[in-house]
């Protein structure tokens, strides 16, 4: 894989730390500015609302910049966000730093993906864009328990100043790896905006609203699914997570090689994967260790599905690819919104915390209908473009 990949593993690492480190830190931010749990975890909201704002836009406005300058435009901004969290003041000016650094969130992972599918043969297009993802996925692992002991010791503070300093990694390494390329749109922000009209961009981004939702739908709620109803003592969720992560790295690297062999055959089984695991674990969870195996098989189900589903938007929005491949970002982001709200919402019912899981399966189950949709589509034009080809007879 070429060098550039690794600058850009590095800054989806320092990304991917700073958008879920603050799930650790929440009772220390919220002890120093002397507000609620609940007001400090708006800082995760605000965070994510920023991924979704910030993808299309930015995009959009970069249409005509070369790609490697909007990367770097886009790290430096990252840094700023946090350099601005860790010097703030107020609670007002600690979520202005996140809603900055999380703008350039979205468009940094749909650019990045376009130029790591660029750096390498069609063939291996989608391996390009997991090892790029494979950064966010060992911050899981890595980047965000030892944020969370970082913030822990030294105070929350420090953990962003680390971020920054990431970031400062990530920047350099795209100045001196990531090689000049072409601006975000060969014609610009109206070739960019065009591929909008086409059904299968919509049915791809519909796939990855509906499939991530599944995924957060449960995990939004394993802390204390694991506690309530595995009987964990809450320090071993750290453990629990680290596992999850392990299955996100594994799971993101083997969605990658599947999908550059057969991409839509890939998420069909994927997707089915996933919902399938998803309802095991409703009946898994009652116990410690099938909900620990449970678990990483859940991190690697969900997270084979990232690479597919990026390379999927990029195919169809071929031409033009940068604004969907952004757009599918906030998509990854409006399912976690999502799904989370509709797993809460069935917790809130009374049905209990593996109810979560139900609601998971099956938001999986309706991407995987809307990706054999797609594949019909596809299979129906190809038939007809053979038979507009084939000899009269």
């Amino acid at each position: 894989m070429p060098a550039a990949l690794l600058a850009l593993a590095i800054s989806a690492f320092g990304i991917g730390t700073t958008e879920f480190v603050i799930m650790g830190l929440l009772p220390e931010v919220a002890n120093d500015f002397g507000v609620s749990i609940p007001s400090a975890g708006l800082l995760i909201s605000g965070y994510a609302l920023g991924v979704v704002v910030g993808a299309p836009v930015l995009t959009a406005l970069a249409s005509r910049v070369p790609r490697k300058t909007v990367l770097v435009g886009l790290m430096a901004l990252f840094i700023a966000g946090n350099v601005v969290s860790a010097l703030a003041p107020t609670y007002g000016l600690l979520m202005t730093g996140r809603v900055i650094a999380a703008l350039s969130h979205g468009a940094f992972f749909g650019v990045g993906a376009v130029v790591a599918s660029s750096l390498v043969a069609p063939a291996k297009q989608a391996s390009a864009i997991a090892m790029m993802f494979t950064g966010l996925t060992v911050a899981n692992v890595l980047g965000v328990p030892a944020g969370t002991a970082l913030g822990q010791a030294l105070g929350w503070r420090s953990t962003f100043w680390a971020v920054s300093a990431l970031g400062v990694i990530g920047l350099i390494g795209i100045v001196a790896l990531v090689p000049v390329q072409a601006t975000t749109g060969s014609a610009g922000l109206r070739s960019e905006l065009a591929v909008f009209r086409r059904l299968q961009v919509w049915l791809a981004l519909a796939m990855t609203t509906l499939g991530f939702a599944g995924v957060f739908a449960a995990f939004t709620y394993i802390a204390p699914m694991m506690t309530e109803v595995a009987g964990f003592s809450p320090g071993a969720v750290t453990w629990l997570l680290v596992l999850f992560g392990a299955g996100l790295f594994a799971g993101n690297l083997i969605g990658g090689k599947a999908a550059d062999r057969s991409l839509m055959p890939s998420l069909y089984v994927i997707l089915a994967t996933l919902a399938a695991v998803l309802v095991v674990f409703v009946f898994t969870a009652h116990a410690q260790l099938p909900a620990a195996i449970t678990i990483a098989v859940f991190g690697a189900a969900g997270f084979a599905t990232v690479a597919p589903l990026q390379a999927r938007v990029m195919a169809k929005a071929e031409g033009a690819p940068a604004l969907a491949s952004a757009a599918n970002i906030a998509a990854f982001n409006l399912g976690n919104a999502g799904g989370a709200w509709l797993g809460g919402q069935a917790i809130d019912a009374g049905l209990g915390y593996t109810a979560s899981n139900w609601i998971g399966a099956a938001l999986a189950l309706a991407g995987l209908l809307v990706a054999v949709i797609s594949g019909m589509l596809d299979h129906g034009r190809r038939k007809a473009r053979r038979a507009e080809l084939a000899p009269a007879a």
